[in-house]
């Protein structure tokens, strides 16, 4: 007993002291940092790895979070430069970059954060009417971090964005607007369904207007090949004819040759026959014969065939019959 006695009390200040050891041993993590004070002021910052604090003397004050922290405040009333009130809400993109200034800065960084945010968006939304701001968040959204960053600089925050989540207008606006963009959408509709029935009866008239020039073209083109054919058959028709003259004149120039040179080869045959006068007597009366053939009215008779008492009856039988009218002239022979 009396050794558990003196070996007890050793124990339990052992314990004491390892636990007090313990917990002056601290370990920062990654992305947080330790407020430190000594003897309530200010000491210094644990950024992340193993420290050590004195006890009883060192105390962690504020273990801050040095994460990029995004906050989404309530929608604030705003009231326009045309005096229309609307709900905005806001969300705030910020992050901690001086532990220290975060944490003896300010009392409340969120609280204020959160009001500068609203008085913020009060006095650049107090500049705009409704229709600027429905349509310029990305200059409200770029006014407002460039604000809030410079009155956060003192209490160790940054602030990196800041965006407009909603803008209500009252519910009137909104069914103005609504019919407004009706309206607009309507008249956008009816100018492109008048610029496609203009651009559709332009197409119309220009297709006519070359269907009739090409159809102009094409009758000229008949025409002029109408002519062309009409000269060519011209052309070929004279040549026709001119060929079959040529042609008559040919064969009738062959024909007379043909009969002179039957009238030469039988003058020469009866000259190489060497025929009497009783032959060419026969001959001379064949030919007058021919000769009164009934439609000539004067007749000459060789003088040769005068004392041929058979030519007397012939003839005034030849002249009984054909013509009265018809005489005979006596060709007396030259002296």
């Amino acid at each position: 007993m009396d050794i558990l006695g003196k070996i007890l009390p050793a124990v339990i200040i052992g314990i004491v002291i390892l636990v007090v050891l313990g917990s002056c041993v601290k370990i920062v993590p990654q992305s947080r940092a330790y407020v430190i004070t000594r003897l309530g002021v200010f000491h210094s910052v644990w950024n992340e790895g193993l420290k050590f604090k004195l006890p009883f003397v060192d105390r962690i004050v504020k273990n801050i979070s040095l994460k990029e922290q995004v906050v989404d405040f309530a929608p604030q009333p705003v009231i326009t430069k045309d005096n229309v009130t609307m709900q905005i809400d806001s969300v705030v993109y910020f992050q901690i970059t001086d532990p220290k200034l975060y944490t003896y800065g300010i009392e409340n960084p969120m609280s204020a954060i959160e009001n500068l945010t609203a008085t913020t968006l009060r006095n650049l939304i107090g500049d705009l009417d409704l229709e600027q701001t429905l349509t310029s968040r990305d200059h409200i959204n770029t006014k407002m971090r460039a604000l809030l960053d410079e009155a956060t600089d003192p209490w160790g925050i940054k602030v990196n964005r800041v965006e407009l989540k909603n803008i209500m207008p009252p519910r009137d606006i909104q069914e103005a607007m609504e019919k407004q963009m009706r309206a607009e959408r309507e008249r956008r509709e009816s100018v492109l369904q008048a610029q496609g029935k203009k651009e559709s009866q332009i197409l119309v008239a220009e297709g006519e207007q070359q269907a009739a020039i090409l159809r102009a073209n094409a009758s000229k083109e008949a025409a002029i090949l109408q002519a062309e054919g009409a000269k060519q058959a011209s052309i070929l028709q004279a040549e026709g004819a001119k060929q079959a003259k040529i042609l008559d004149a040919e064969a009738e120039a062959l024909a007379i040759l043909k009969v002179q040179q039957a009238t030469a080869d039988a003058i020469r045959l009866i000259n190489e026959s060497s025929p009497g006068q009783g032959v060419l007597t026969i001959k001379a009366l064949e030919a007058f014969q021919a000769a009164a053939n009934g439609k000539a009215t004067k007749i000459i008779i060789p003088s040769e065939l005068q004392g041929l008492a058979g030519l007397a009856a012939s003839a005034k039988t030849v002249f009984d019959t054909e013509d009265p009218k018809a005489t005979i002239t006596k060709t007396v022979p030259k002296q």
